[in-house]
């Protein structure tokens, strides 16, 4: 009942085609491998093999294919133990049907996304215990930030809010290369593995909300 779901939310987007579905972790990998797809749904909980264990199975067998997990607000652990997964974005399973397309098409960009609350929700599980150390790490994180320079500021804003390179390139009129450099750049300062993780710390530092323009031009 909830693939059939999605399937339809999906297919209200003429720019997605569905091109698989899975019952299992282990089966969504076997399809993923078959059809190499752009995007997969992922739920946490599943039979065989969980999400999680098979999020990290896919990005190791087909590293193109950008993950987007399922959760729900009781599910907050798996999502930050996702980070360390290669996931690129978290969807509540009860969430707009509008944010779903949304999402799909950002990781179909290889953009982060994250929608407000999983946001929330994901920053306070990772600064609760020793998640939090893995990923925030509290306060040094947060200086890492005020320590970017101004442009990357700018460029790590723009990834909260789930645009790919080129599209940050076109905001901030620089080539998209250029804009590969800063987030390289930025992800080593910030010490994260992956644009979703940047993504929280720019959420979690009161960057995304503001306008690039006015943080130092």
């Amino acid at each position: 009942m909830v693939r059939a779901g999605l399937r339809a939310v999906l297919a209200s987007d003429p720019e997605i085609e569905v091109v698989a579905e899975a019952g299992n972790g282990a089966e969504a990998v076997e399809v993923v491998v078959r059809h190499r797809p752009d995007v997969v749904l992922m739920d946490v909980r599943m039979p065989v093999l969980d999400g999680l264990a098979a999020t990290a199975e896919v990005k190791r067998l087909v590293p193109e294919t950008s993950v987007l997990v399922l959760t729900t607000f009781s599910e907050d652990e798996y999502v930050a133990r996702a980070l360390g997964g290669g996931a690129v974005g978290f969807l509540l399973k009860s969430g707009d049907p509008r944010e779903l397309l949304a999402g799909v098409h950002a990781a179909a960009r290889g953009a982060a996304y994250l929608s407000a609350k999983v946001a929330e929700r994901v920053i306070a599980e990772l600064n609760r215990g020793p998640g939090g150390s893995r990923m925030a790490r509290g306060a040094a994180l947060r200086g890492r930030v005020d320590a970017l320079t101004a442009r990357e500021r700018q460029v790590l804003a723009l990834v909260g809010r789930g645009l790919s390179n080129a599209e940050i390139g076109r905001r901030l009129h620089l080539v998209e290369g250029t804009v590969k450099s800063y987030v390289s750049s930025l992800l080593a300062s910030l010490g994260v593995r992956n644009r979703v993780q940047a993504a929280i710390l720019a959420y979690e530092s009161g960057l995304v909300g503001l306008d690039p323009a006015d943080d130092g031009g």
